[in-house]
């Protein structure tokens, strides 16, 4: 099995597919690691009935990760940065809004673009939304709302401790916010809102700003070089392979309960940061060295030490990941090798 069998798996999974007929679907984010896999999931339906606007500030970028789609009459390509409302008259029956900048170099390098953009962005497409007939509004959030805990498994209900004195507190504190203004939209204004909250997420198809540890890692390997990693690599994670994360957002969108908040992670898939530079560095034949850490690049590590969520809620909806992680990774890494 590969990436590309992977997407079409989850293009047949027998959800209720029916509620997308006829519809109009705004994906923000769309170049992204989860925006594009949910772009080509839903590309890959069998006689679609929708219309896919895969929306991004980069139009070349775009126009290269979607080649394949060109020619396609259901696939749009919709340049819009979300820190301005967004311009145009097209009914959106309903919008994935999965764009957020979740580098670690951007939370140390520009803090204040983070909060603005996860905030103003959300608040300028619930506008929009609720001025256009929107069905549902998806808020890809983020599983580091959650804060650093006090080891319990992190569920839907937890809220955990976020320092708001930190400027590292940029993404956790504004995808807080940003999902108080979703639930706050339907409070007041009857807005159908569902919140996913990802846990870490892995794939092919990183951009090149990403420098999230495992696309480092994989940077590494792929470069023929060890993996160098800036910690001893104790923080224990929760993770999940895009497509399954893809494939829980499309269960959240098609089937979530209005107004609640979903997690996304694989239980089989936790593992520490030192674990997993261990297996893509064995995928690659190439061994793990420690180097100590820039003061830049220890501004945005995450703090958290260990986090772990629960999975039941998304479960309940019918969801369950494909394959293990080893699996996952080893796809993963040919699929970067093949778009390299």
């Amino acid at each position: 099995m590969s990436y590309k069998d992977d997407l079409a798996r989850v293009a047949s999974l027998p959800l209720p597919w029916d509620k997308l007929e006829g519809c109009n679907i705004l994906i923000t984010g769309a170049t992204g690691l989860i925006g594009s896999c949910l772009v080509e999931i839903l590309m890959s339906r069998q006689d679609k009935s929708f219309n896919v606007y895969a929306s991004g500030r980069n139009k070349e970028r775009a126009l290269k990760r979607f080649a394949n789609y060109k020619d396609d009459p259901c696939f749009h390509f919709v340049s819009y940065d979300v820190m301005s409302p967004l311009d145009c008259d097209i009914n959106f029956d309903y919008i994935i809004h999965a764009a957020s900048n979740a580098s670690p170099n951007f939370f140390a390098e520009k803090p204040v673009e983070v909060i603005k953009s996860n905030i103003m962005g959300t608040c300028n497409l619930l506008d929009y939304g609720m001025k256009h007939n929107i069905r549902r509004f998806l808020f890809v959030s983020s599983g580091e709302v959650y804060g650093e805990g006090d080891g319990r498994v992190f569920d839907e209900e937890y809220s955990g401790y976020v320092n708001p004195a930190k400027p590292r507190s940029c993404y956790p504190s504004s995808k807080r916010a940003a999902e108080t203004l979703c639930v706050s939209y339907g409070s007041e204004y009857g807005i159908d809102t569902v919140i996913a909250r990802p846990s870490h997420t892995y794939g092919p198809h990183f951009t090149e700003a990403d420098n999230r540890v495992y696309a480092q890692f994989i940077r590494n390997v792929m470069d023929g070089k060890d993996i160098v990693m800036k910690s001893t690599g104790a923080q224990f994670r929760s993770w999940c392979y895009v497509v399954d994360c893809a494939s829980a957002i499309l269960h959240i969108l098609l089937k979530g309960e209005n107004g609640v908040a979903y997690n996304i992670a694989d239980s089989e898939s936790n593992i520490s940061i030192r674990e997993l530079a261990e297996m893509v560095a064995s995928i690659g034949g190439k061994k793990v060295v420690i180097e100590l850490p820039s003061d830049q690049e220890k501004a945005g590590y995450n703090v958290v030490t260990k986090s772990v969520f629960a999975t039941e809620r998304l479960q309940s909806l019918g969801w369950s990941p494909m394959s293990s992680m080893l699996d996952n990774m080893k796809k993963t890494i040919e699929e970067v090798s093949q778009k390299g």
